[in-house]
């Protein structure tokens, strides 16, 4: 039998809201951090994720 089967809907329900409450938590501090690397002049997460543009042309 499943865990989950075995606990009730409120139970269910408060873990639901647990996992919902840590996610944003994470997310909250993702973006703060993100507004501070952009305040401070240098963005992490799209400098590193952003692929390279080479300006100069080739023949």
């Amino acid at each position: 039998m499943d865990h989950r089967q075995q606990m009730g809907k409120s139970e269910q329900a408060e873990l639901r809201e647990q996992r919902l409450a840590a996610k944003l938590r994470e997310n909250l501090k993702r973006r703060k951090n993100q507004a501070r690397a952009r305040a401070s002049g240098r963005d992490a997460d799209s400098a590193s994720a952003a692929p390279e543009t080479d300006t100069d042309k080739k023949p």
